[in-house]
């Protein structure tokens, strides 16, 4: 991340709630073919979330700790790390900050950092949804955004479009874009039904579908000028009746398990695969 930081735009996209299994079966699918195009050999990786819900591992994830590989391999090393003694996951490649963010560690080193929130977490209504937020220099959320809007991914990536066509062509740009279309209620993206019949795997799969659709416009206005770096994974899952349970915040595999993915977008014009980091596939 050392030859990456300053170069490239910074893109940490969080499909809020999004399963690691739905995930995954859709890619083997054929039904999120976007995404996928994204993944080496089509799938995702599997992860553990550093948090159950949105704001606690959220809070992990701006402070470096990204979901970690669900191998029981390890150390697993990270791409940023706030500096500490002791750290058995930071390694000569992982970018380290002095700072107690990575919002505030990558404004000191010359970027925008632009956050636009999608769950509730983000709204700024309040002081608790004010806190993720305020870490960035610029927020942006609106009621088309949140959850209860059906059209809230696409009213998202339109605001990033807006972003990234206003920046300045030398200065890169991080975007934190919290993806509020997978969070119930979702009930509305499957085909048919009704706000009787609530929300199921299959409309959270419906949900990650509408997603994928719209990801191309979000990937071509974070690569205009610069090359962009993308984190793309899920905070936590949820539950749909495993073992009795319903939702997050609980210690369930499905909210543990998460779907990951880390790719290189080289910027317009540029040839594909340019701009990897060692190790890493490109977007095609």
């Amino acid at each position: 991340m050392n030859a990456v930081v300053g170069s490239h735009h910074l893109l940490l996209l969080t499909l809020d709630t999004l399963r690691y299994d739905v995930a995954q079966e859709l890619a083997e699918a054929g039904r999120i073919p976007h995404l996928a195009a994204l993944l080496p050999g089509g799938r995702w990786e599997r992860r553990h979330t550093p948090g159950s819900f949105t704001y606690a591992a959220h809070q992990a994830m701006l402070a470096g700790f990204l979901p970690t590989p669900a191998d029981p391999g390890g150390p697993h090393p990270r791409l940023f790390a706030a500096r500490f003694a002791g750290s058995e996951t930071t390694e000569p490649r992982t970018w380290v900050f002095d700072t107690p963010d990575l919002p505030s560690a990558l404004a000191a080193a010359g970027y925008r950092t632009v956050c636009i929130g999608g769950v509730g977490f983000f709204n700024k209504q309040g002081p608790l949804g004010s806190v993720l937020p305020g870490m960035f220099q610029e927020s942006h959320w609106e009621p088309e955004f949140g959850v209860p809007s059906p059209t809230s991914f696409e009213a998202q990536v339109a605001r990033a479009e807006q972003v990234a066509a206003e920046h300045a062509a030398t200065r890169p740009l991080f975007l934190l874009l919290n993806v509020s279309a997978l969070h119930q209620p979702n009930w509305f993206h499957l085909p048919g039904a009704t706000r009787a019949d609530g929300d199921s795997r299959a409309s959270h799969a419906a949900a990650l579908e509408y997603v994928d659709r719209h990801i191309p416009r979000l990937l071509a206005a974070m690569s205009r000028r610069l090359p962009c770096f993308a984190v793309i994974c899920s905070d936590h899952g949820t539950a749909y009746g495993e073992d009795g349970y319903t939702g997050h915040r609980i210690g369930h595999e499905v909210v543990w398990t998460v779907p990951y993915a880390q790719v290189t977008v080289p910027a317009a014009g540029e040839t594909a695969g340019a701009t990897a980091p060692a190790g890493e596939e490109s977007a095609r």
